[in-house]
């Protein structure tokens, strides 16, 4: 998926009452701000002017061709005069897409000497788009607001980070993701409601036997695994007793074969997401760690031991950060080390963390693996860069879906040489005691959707869209707080179900 096949619709509201004369100017103004947002650099998404909507059979006509139009990733709406939004009604409630409301207006500063009634009736922008956000709320229609001069970077930017969840949002409403084997037996989070989550974020998730995926694997040639082998060594470095001719090697090439056969299963299945697990691993050679690394890499979402809601998060992260510096990655918390307010957790997996969260040169090792029948694998060995970043999950709640985002200062991991694992060893805001307590206090995962790349307000918005629970814990939260937010979701929710 990239961003060029995807279009955020632009329309602009209207009426008739000022005349013709007005329309065709309010037409223009719109052409030429879209224009100004596409030749900016900083949108992601192209911006496709839609034209001015100026009746309720107008606004109709254009919100069911953005639902049926697989390109349209959402709509910016603008009111340039004063439209009356009971026109927007139909439209609205037939709307399904994400959905921003740009506050703005063509000129920028009020022209003193010349403004008259002709130039009031026109550049109506600040009323008109309070009667708009009315009917929105009135409809409880989830949206994004933007105010700000289009013209101004800060504007852009903030149109930009949005269209990005909307290229997340529009990826996984026909999301696939497939299961080697069950979630790990008796663990609660990782599970949860397959039908709802379908329904409610778009997830469709799949079982395949790992016995449906060895056929893939053995038919991989050994020509295919030495040109793999070649790129391996382009980009990594290699232990000694795994380079050609060395003890380890073999291990090394059965883990390229498993990442070209894993790779032309899921796309035979067209899946975007997948999960593993540690004891599903009959014909298999090992564990698919290295595999999982480098289809990160590429974009598939993974989650470990069935964690398929941490999988599709993963993916749907990724989509947001195409294009950013930083990386984003599959995590887990691991063991903690206690320093007063410089504590800090250490991230990491017994194989399966994405390459892109580096500034070094992974390196390739090989080594035992003792949980359940992994046996020898081999994986990509490294460190996390430093640097702020967001870690993320979504929680079956019961009676909801729930998103919890803590933001989290990555720093400088020691050496580890007995541990030969990928890793990451950050301090969650705003201290361990508190960044940790209100995590478990809401129910979150040892698993995690890391990201270098997006920020908190981009899974404010995702979490809008997907009209599902959001608590972010950061730098200015306290438990007091953060108990009492707990409560008031849950009354919040409760009376949501009951009223609808």
């Amino acid at each position: 998926m990239t961003y060029k096949d995807l279009e955020i619709w632009f329309v602009t509201g209207a009426q008739l009452l000022y005349g013709g004369d007005a329309v065709v100017a309010v037409d223009a103004h719109s052409t030429e701000m879209v224009k100004g947002l596409n030749d900016s650099g900083i949108l992601p998404i192209k911006v496709v002017y839609k034209g001015t909507a100026n009746s309720s059979k107008e606004i109709s006509e254009i919100m069911r061709a953005a639902n049926g139009d697989t390109k349209c990733a959402g709509m910016i709406t603008w009111m340039h005069t004063f439209s009356p939004a009971k026109m927007w009604i139909h439209g609205l409630m037939d709307y399904k897409k994400p959905l921003l409301h740009l506050h703005t207006q063509f000129n920028k500063e009020i022209p003193w000497s010349e403004i008259d009634m002709d130039f009031m009736n026109l550049n109506q922008s600040a009323h008109g788009d309070r009667e708009f956000g009315h009917i929105t709320s009135r409809l409880r229609k989830p949206r994004k607001v933007v105010v700000g001069y289009w013209k101004d970077e800060n504007t852009q930017n903030k149109i930009a980070a949005w269209m990005r969840v909307c290229a997340g949002w529009a990826d996984s409403q026909d999301m696939l993701i497939i299961r080697f084997g069950d979630n790990m037996n008796n663990v609660a989070v990782t599970d949860g409601d397959k039908v709802e989550a379908e329904i409610r974020l778009g997830y469709h998730v799949d079982n395949a036997p790992i016995a449906d995926l060895v056929p893939f694997v053995e038919a991989v040639t050994e020509a295919e695994i030495d040109a793999k082998i070649a790129k391996y060594e382009k980009v990594y470095e290699f232990a000694d007793d795994c380079k050609k001719g060395a003890e380890k090697h073999q291990s090394v090439r059965e883990a390229a074969a498993q990442e070209i056969g894993l790779r032309r299963f899921l796309e035979d299945k067209g899946a975007k997401a997948f999960t593993t697990s540690f004891n599903e691993l009959e014909g298999m050679k090992q564990l698919m760690g290295f595999a999982s690394q480098r289809l990160m890499a590429e974009g598939y979402g993974f989650g470990a031991e069935g964690d398929w809601k941490t999988a599709a998060l993963v993916r749907t992260m990724w989509v947001m950060g195409q294009g950013l510096p930083g990386g984003q990655s599959f995590l887990e918390d691991y063991t903690l080390n206690f320093d007063g307010e410089n504590s800090t957790i250490l991230q990491s997996h017994m194989l399966e963390i994405n390459p892109d969260i580096t500034g070094n040169k992974p390196r390739i090792e090989v080594h035992f693996l003792g949980i359940g029948d992994a046996g020898v694998c081999a994986r990509l060995v490294f460190q996390a860069h430093k640097g702020e970043g967001v870690a993320a999950t979504i929680v079956d709640m019961g009676n909801r879906f729930r998103m919890i985002v803590n933001e989290v200062k990555v720093e400088e991991t020691k050496a580890l040489p007995k541990l030969p694992v990928a890793c990451a060893l950050w301090k969650p805001m705003p201290n361990l005691e508190i960044g940790a307590g209100a995590w478990i206090l809401a129910g979150g995962t040892h698993h995690s959707s890391f990201s270098f790349s997006i920020t908190t307000e981009m899974l404010e918005d995702y979490a809008e869209i997907a009209d599902i629970e959001m608590l972010i814990i950061d730098k200015d939260t306290t438990i007091r707080q953060f108990r009492q937010d707990l409560r008031n979701n849950e009354v919040y929710y409760m009376l949501n179900k009951a009223f609808r």
